[in-house]
């Protein structure tokens, strides 16, 4: 029988969703006579909402919120999962770095009470769980806007907030770390940072110091403190969801696949959770990425079999057809 390739691609970050990833290496595996498993994921960033959606079924709503810089969004989108009591709300809907142009960035300015928005509706609705993805933000507001925002709209109604967390920065490093690419210059990296520890000291409980609590500028944090959130590896928590270690086990090898490859996907991003389950399970793991920026030491503790840089959905499917061919050599 034709060696099986699991294909689990995150997305290629403003670039392809996860699945148009997915299926264009499933052709480029299938044209070298291969078989593929479609398996698209995500780390609990942007793309976490359709990946689980499409995991678990469900229904995508649609909801009016702000955007990070407080523009009427009328239809901003959560979702319900098949339970009926679970619900997803993706922070980059209302409160992504894609819905600020480059020229009016602000990390000061942006505000996570678009996501809150879309956390109450979620609640109004009668979800009984709310799962936040907290990636991809604009923000560095400690989660101030969401928490005003919810408490604005009635509050929480019972429902119980768990966070998928794509990075694990602590609440006082979210600036200096990630307020850079969101518009901040030095000097606003400073107030954003004694910002966020005053905040801390105002809140029901201290964020600071804990892991995770730092993703999307704080939110995190701020739901953790406010609302008493679980946190949650958000990478861990999709391949959960997607039933991703059974289809490992049936497969001869995996592709992983994000929009860039570089140390940060040794530390809770969605190849390295990969590389440390392929590991486990025997599997070799080869990845494609738009860039490929791992030195070889990094290489060495993911464990891969190959690396290809493929900026182009036609470099994805050739990378592809030369993964089929490396895996059945080995079969």
């Amino acid at each position: 029988m034709a060696p099986l390739v699991l294909v689990a691609p995150d997305s290629f970050k403003g670039t392809f969703p996860a699945a148009r990833v997915a299926d264009a290496l499933a052709a480029g595996i299938e044209e070298a006579g291969a078989r593929a498993d479609r398996c698209p994921v995500a780390d609990g960033g942007e793309g976490t909402l359709d990946v689980l959606v499409a995991a678990r079924g469900g229904e995508v709503r649609i909801a009016p919120a702000r955007d990070p810089l407080g523009r009427p969004l009328p239809a901003a989108r959560w979702a319900l999962l098949d339970d009926g009591a679970t619900a997803v709300v993706e922070t980059a809907e209302a409160s992504g770095l894609a819905l600020v142009d480059p020229a009016e960035r602000d990390a000061e300015a942006a505000s996570t009470a678009g996501t809150g928005e879309l956390i109450a509706a979620a609640a109004a609705a009668g979800a009984r769980e709310i799962l936040v993805a907290v990636g991809g933000s604009a923000t560095t507001d400690g989660g101030r806007g969401a928490i005003d925002a919810i408490a604005a709209a009635g509050g929480l109604r019972g429902a119980r907030l768990a966070v998928l967390c794509d990075v694990t920065t602590p609440f006082e490093d979210a600036a200096r770390i990630y307020g850079p690419q969101k518009g901040a210059g030095p000097a606003a990296v400073e107030r954003l940072t004694a910002r966020l520890h005053a905040l801390a000291a105002q809140l029901p409980r201290d964020p600071r110091g804990r892991p995770m609590t730092g993703a999307a500028g704080g939110l995190s944090g701020g739901l953790w403190a406010a609302f008493g959130a679980r946190l949650a590896p958000g990478a861990a928590a999709v391949l959960d969801a997607v039933g991703f270690d059974a289809r490992l086990a049936a497969a001869d090898a995996v592709v992983a696949g994000e929009g860039r490859v570089d140390g940060q996907s040794l530390a809770g991003k969605i190849v390295g959770e990969i590389a440390a389950r392929a590991r486990a399970a025997g599997r070799p793991l080869h990845v494609v990425a738009g860039t490929d920026a791992l030195d070889p030491a990094q290489r060495a503790a993911l464990g891969l079999a190959s690396v290809t840089a493929a900026p182009t959905l036609d470099a994805i499917r050739a990378a592809g057809r030369t993964i089929a061919h490396a895996v059945a050599a080995q079969a």
